[in-house]
């Protein structure tokens, strides 16, 4: 071999080092993108995950709360035609003069009603003579007004209405103008 061929023979293989060099550092950063491209998609998909449980307690939670606030809602329910009951025996017991009677029933009354106010029971408000809202009242019927000023008005109240906390559990029974 002459000087010229090993000389030529040398400088292709330090090109090749050169080029396998170049290909190597691109196959590197491409594979240094590519890991970091899934350190972003599972940082992404991470927080989501993340994310969603969060929203998960917050509701679960949420609805233990409102389930607490109003598990005693069925039993409640039950117990407001007995104070309507005694509502009606006050009533009744009033026109006799058994004053002893109607002391007992109406302590009775008071010692139930303030029970279920400890349980978060609250009485809707509701006198003759207010407006009517569908969303607030239940109608039973219509009569004609006894004056123009109260058409479209309670003209009397049937049966009350009562809340459990914020939630309506028996709409007032009324009776309006017409």
């Amino acid at each position: 071999m002459s000087k010229k061929e090993s000389k030529k023979e040398v400088e292709p293989s330090e090109e090749t080092t050169s080029n396998e060099t170049a290909v190597e550092a691109s196959v590197e950063l491409t594979a240094e993108e590519q890991l970091t491209a899934d350190l972003v998609q599972e940082k992404d998909k991470f927080l989501r995950l993340f994310a969603e449980f969060e929203n998960y307690k917050r509701r679960t939670s949420k609805e233990r709360i409102e389930l607490f606030s109003t598990a005693s809602q069925d039993v409640i329910k039950a117990l407001l035609p007995v104070v309507d009951d005694f509502d009606r025996a006050l009533l009744e017991i009033s026109k006799s003069e058994a004053t002893e009677l109607s002391k007992g029933v109406a302590l009775i009354k008071n010692k139930l009603t303030s029970i279920l106010e400890q349980k978060g029971l609250t009485l809707v408000e509701v006198a003759s003579g207010d407006v009517f809202n569908a969303d607030d009242h239940e109608a039973i019927t219509q009569i004609s007004a006894p004056s123009d000023d109260m058409k479209g008005k309670i003209i009397d109240v049937i049966e009350k209405g009562y809340k459990l906390g914020d939630k309506v559990i028996r709409f007032p029974k009324v009776v309006i103008g017409n």
